[in-house]
């Protein structure tokens, strides 16, 4: 490479002013990296970030208050069932139980294809829940059922009445009265599930809802659209 003698001249008659120049051009780029490296740190590492959460403290203890992240961290690491989880797969499973006694009536009674057919759907989907609920009560140590709950006070269940009602309809009547009990027995579902979300510990438990969630709010669209 050659190097023209202008400049082969100017580097020769000021070599300490190229140096200091070399020198101080390196001290601002030190200094310049520096700043990247901790504006880069600081960017990378904030504070909390997300909504906090209170977590409920075991007996004797007071609640915390965690970071999305950390009470997210907290389940993952131990999901052990507190008793909104019980609660609620001991309520639910009477609740589906109701639905299935609702959802025999439909093949005798009904007048409408598409209530027969809903009816079985939602028999065809309930059963296996009832059963995984059962299963998980039995898995945990739980019984099916507590002692002295009342299945009335459970949102959106139907009264002895109205499912005498119910058995009683024929036909157009049937259908009405069928579609409108069990419309409004999804949205009590759909509240506990909600509820137990909020509530509840365990991933299962948690699972569980959101399938009934997702599948009732669909099943209740369509049978709003039937009345």
């Amino acid at each position: 490479m050659r190097i023209s003698r202008a400049c082969h001249e100017h580097a020769t008659k000021t070599p300490g002013r190229g140096a200091r120049f070399v020198t101080a051009s390196l001290a601002a780029l030190a200094v310049l990296a520096l700043g990247g490296c901790d504006s880069g740190t600081d960017a990378k590492s904030p504070a909390r970030s997300g909504p906090s959460v209170i977590v409920p403290g075991k007996p004797g203890e007071s609640n915390r208050m965690l970071s999305a992240e950390e009470a997210a961290q907290q389940r993952a690491e131990d999901d052990s069932p507190n008793s909104a989880d019980v609660a609620y797969a001991r309520m639910m499973i009477q609740h589906h139980t109701q639905a299935l006694e609702m959802t025999e009536l439909a093949p005798d009674r009904a007048e409408s294809a598409k209530v027969k057919k809903l009816a079985e759907r939602i028999a065809a989907a309930q059963g296996p829940e009832i059963a995984a609920m059962k299963g998980w009560l039995k898995t945990h140590g739980k019984a099916e059922k507590s002692e002295g709950h009342e299945h009335g006070s459970m949102p959106g269940m139907a009264t002895e009445a109205q499912l005498e009602k119910l058995r009683a309809a024929r036909g157009k009547a049937f259908d009405q009265l069928f579609l409108t009990l069990m419309t409004t027995h999804h949205d009590g579902a759909i509240t506990m599930a909600t509820d137990v979300k909020g509530q509840g510990n365990n991933i299962r438990i948690e699972e569980m809802a959101d399938e009934v969630v997702a599948q009732q709010t669909s099943e209740i669209a369509r049978m709003r659209a039937m009345l």
